[in-house]
């Protein structure tokens, strides 16, 4: 192709009525932007980038906010267990000065108690010294051993009115927390730690020992085997080492 026909092929290419221009419809005709309809454009993109931002921040406040309410739900947890424990700590107390009033009142007789018992002895030995038999006493002897009796009776009875009990142990099992091993003696017919003797009988103040009682008890027998009985009925040992 020469460069003259490219010429006449390339003619009205560029041309705006020309065979190759773009068709323009009704609407790219009626379209021609004023200065007016640009500012308007730029009215309703501002308008939609300042919602959009709005949103942003509702969006952040929102955040904001249940980061904010989750710290104060943390600090409502942690002051209800400071409540707890502060009550807990009140009802502790509490019981606990309750429990000391309560010691105050039931043992604040104590170191007087002790010392009414010594006397409680003293009456129980002047009545054990007096022989069974005052068939030949006189009636002076007599009345003056039941007033004796009457005292031993009424103080008894005032101590126990006040939580003050006697520990009288005879013939029962051995007790370490209310009595107290003076001797072991050999008692065939009692069990080994049965009480076969009161020396000195104990008290307690309502729960606690006030004295423990001294006693004897019953010591376990030796165990005799074939070969002691053998000896024994002999008056000869055996020898068992053949």
């Amino acid at each position: 192709m020469t460069e003259e026909n490219k010429a006449n092929k390339m003619e009205g290419f560029d041309e705006p009525n020309g065979p190759f221009a773009k068709k323009k419809t009704e609407e790219d005709a009626d379209f021609n932007p004023t200065a007016q309809d640009q500012t308007e454009a730029d009215d309703a993109f501002g308008e939609a980038y300042a919602d959009e931002a709005e949103a942003y921040a509702e969006h952040d406040a929102r955040v904001e906010n249940l980061d904010n309410s989750n710290a104060l739900n943390d600090q409502l947890k942690e002051a209800k267990e400071q409540l707890l424990r502060a009550m807990a700590e009140v009802e502790n107390t509490r019981k606990r000065a309750q429990r000391d009033r309560e010691d105050s009142r039931k043992y604040a007789i104590t170191n007087f108690a002790k010392d009414l018992i010594v006397v409680a002895d003293n009456l129980r030995r002047a009545l054990d010294s007096i022989p069974e038999d005052t068939s030949a006493s006189s009636d002076h002897f007599i009345n003056l051993k039941a007033g004796v009796e009457a005292t031993e009776r009424e103080l008894l009875k005032s101590l126990e009115k006040n939580g003050i009990q006697k520990l009288s142990p005879l013939n029962e099992k051995f007790d370490p927390n209310f009595h107290e091993v003076m001797f072991e003696g050999p008692a065939p017919d009692k069990e080994p730690g049965t009480v076969i003797q009161v020396i000195e009988e104990g008290y307690i103040i309502h729960d606690r020992l006030l004295r423990p009682a001294r006693v004897g008890v019953a010591k376990a027998e030796p165990q005799t085997t074939e070969t002691d009985t053998a000896a024994d009925n002999t008056g000869h040992s055996v020898d068992t080492q053949a």
